[in-house]
């Protein structure tokens, strides 16, 4: 499983809808569409500033999430932007990995 960090902004038209549903309805929606997906929603929070939900999903593979924002990218009440969230020993395997680079002018 992979987890990621799920910004999202309302559209005009998102906004609408959420005053329309309200946010547990669309906590639900969330939670039921990762959850097709074979994962889980582990946090759901609005947010003020620069983006208007924050949600961590877990999910089986970087698909599934490319599926998620894609599916609502399209649908134009929302916009979203991911962020895969790595663990501190995932860090660890990434220090211990050698490779050859030259940085430019070097």
């Amino acid at each position: 499983m992979a987890k990621y960090l799920i910004k999202s902004s309302y559209t005009a038209e998102g906004t609408k809808g959420l005053l329309k549903e309200g946010g547990t309805s669309r906590k639900a929606i969330v939670e039921e569409m990762v959850q097709r997906l074979d994962g889980q929603l582990e946090a759901f929070y609005f947010g003020l500033g620069e983006a208007d939900v924050y949600a961590i999903v877990d999910v089986p593979d970087v698909t599934s999430v490319v599926a998620v924002s894609m599916i609502v990218n399209a649908s134009g009440a929302v916009t979203l932007s991911t962020i895969p969230l790595l663990t501190p020993e995932e860090i660890d395997q990434a220090c211990k990995r050698s490779i050859d680079y030259r940085p430019p002018g070097a």
